[in-house]
């Protein structure tokens, strides 16, 4: 049983990686010079102007109140909220436009971390968000969760995203298993 869950924590971080070397838009909100590292150059950024970066690089520059993910990129607990309400509300998985879906919710509750910190927003957010991620995960397991007790169709697999295929490969093997196990003579 290590041995599995050895396998897909590795494939679970190897997709993380995946999405830390996505890209994201970025608002600049104080100005700052040209900056390079290991080879890479950053900036410069104008306060007001709008910037494409990988997450991993932003990360940062937003602890750092340089930057700051834009609005048509955040994910705060009023995200969240909508996204468990539409998990709650439909029997199916609700296909998501982004493949790294759950990721973003998991890295970005650092940002409303950081504005909880800052006294931006207060602390009742991250519990409100916590707890909506809570019932998005617990929802999408129960559906995967009955998916994987048959075989996967073409339309259920375009709903699932990149950890959650690695996950039903795994239920379906050992619950196909465990059930011929009981179900033969």
């Amino acid at each position: 049983m290590e041995k599995v869950e050895s396998q897909l924590n590795d494939s679970l971080n190897r997709i993380n990686f995946m999405f830390m070397n996505e890209e994201l838009t970025i608002e600049c909100i104080k100005s700052f010079k040209k900056f390079s590292f290991l080879g890479e150059s950053f900036g410069p950024f104008e306060k007001g102007n709008k910037y494409r970066l990988k997450l991993f690089s932003a990360i940062p520059f937003i602890e750092n109140n340089i930057i700051k993910v834009a609005s048509n990129e955040k994910c705060d607990n009023i995200d969240v909220q909508r996204f468990a309400i539409d998990e709650r509300d439909d029997q199916k998985l609700i296909f998501r436009e982004n493949n790294y879906f759950l990721y973003k919710i998991k890295k970005f509750r650092i940002f409303l971390e950081k504005d909880i910190k800052d006294k931006i927003k207060p602390p009742l957010d991250l519990d409100r968000y916590n707890s909506y991620m809570s019932n998005i995960i617990d929802s999408r397991l129960s559906k995967l969760l009955r998916l994987a007790k048959a075989k996967l169709s073409l339309d259920d697999e375009r709903r699932l995203t990149s950890s959650e295929i690695i996950l039903f490969r795994h239920l379906y093997k050992f619950i196909k298993v465990w059930r011929k196990f009981y179900l033969t003579h």
